[in-house]
């Protein structure tokens, strides 16, 4: 499963995104609640990324948004999710990351 990485330097800090290339240009619902998977957001400048890749990424991160099993699956596996607070929408799994 190929995971797609972008780094993007914000005001606040590093804005990451990670998520499976089968995922980018899907849409996600779940009640009320609906993800798209905007190719210019996840996609557009990414690189193919390593567990390791990812994991480097988050522990300089500010924020987060990760989609995709495998994605979610790194996040939770390297400590910067808690598995209680992935969302399944759909299909497929969606996290989101906050540093304090």
């Amino acid at each position: 499963m190929t995971v797609l990485l972008t780094e993007r330097e914000t005001p606040e800090g590093l804005l990451v995104t990670a998520c499976d290339a089968d995922v980018v240009g899907e849409t996600f619902e779940n009640g009320s609640v609906s993800l798209t998977v905007e190719a210019d957001f996840y996609a557009e400048g990414a690189r193919e990324a390593t567990p390791e890749d990812v994991a480097d990424s988050l522990a300089r991160a500010m924020t987060a948004n990760i989609v995709g099993a495998r994605s979610v699956e790194i996040a939770v596996e390297h400590g910067f999710v808690d598995e209680g607070n992935v969302l399944e929408l759909d299909g497929t799994r969606h996290a989101q990351y906050l540093r304090l």
